[in-house]
């Protein structure tokens, strides 16, 4: 007898309808289940990534309302010193004027300070600038021969921006054309 012969008689014969059962395709009900088990694996990681997002969005929304709430925090921090230094200098009972200027000056560096660290910057147009609309609020016309018209004259109030948005525009006074003189005779 031969070798493959003689193995073949000693094969189990359980094996032998495994690999048969491995190497005949799948009956339809067999597929059918494959399809909806297939199904229900991707109706479970739709649902999954579905919660994923609304966790996702529903942070970020407590994130921003976060932000939101305190965003002027640290500007706030700041306050508090210049706030305690002016109730010092309400209560400071000395009559020393030198101190107390001092004490106002001291008070101004703080505030200066806060407003460079939270990126508030001074909008403080000089005579002869053109009038900025978007920067510039003319509260007044007037004649004046030393600049030409429609440029400030001077300064009222200083103007304030913060990361290049306008907090409050400069208020200025405007130079008007000057009127012709009319002869009267």
């Amino acid at each position: 007898m031969s070798e493959q012969n003689q193995n073949t008689e000693n094969e189990n014969p359980e094996v032998l309808d495994a690999e048969n059962e491995e190497n005949t395709p799948p009956t339809y009900e067999e597929l059918q289940e494959r399809i909806a088990e297939l199904e229900g694996m991707l109706q479970d990681e739709k649902l999954r990534a579905l919660a994923n997002e609304q966790n996702l969005n529903r942070r970020f929304q407590e994130e921003l309302q976060k932000t939101h709430k305190f965003a002027a925090q640290n500007f706030a921090a700041e306050m508090l010193t210049v706030k305690d230094y002016l109730e010092m200098a309400l209560q400071d009972q000395s009559g020393n004027f030198d101190a107390m200027k001092m004490g106002v000056s001291m008070t101004l560096d703080v505030l200066k300070k806060a407003f460079e660290n939270t990126k508030i910057q001074e909008i403080n147009p000089q005579k002869g600038d053109k009038l900025d609309p978007h920067q510039h609020h003319g509260m007044q016309e007037v004649e004046a021969d030393d600049v030409e018209t429609g440029a400030i004259v001077s300064l009222l109030k200083k103007g304030y921006t913060m990361h290049d948005r306008v907090l409050r525009p400069a208020m200025v006074t405007v130079a008007k054309a000057n009127q012709p003189v009319e002869n009267q005779s």
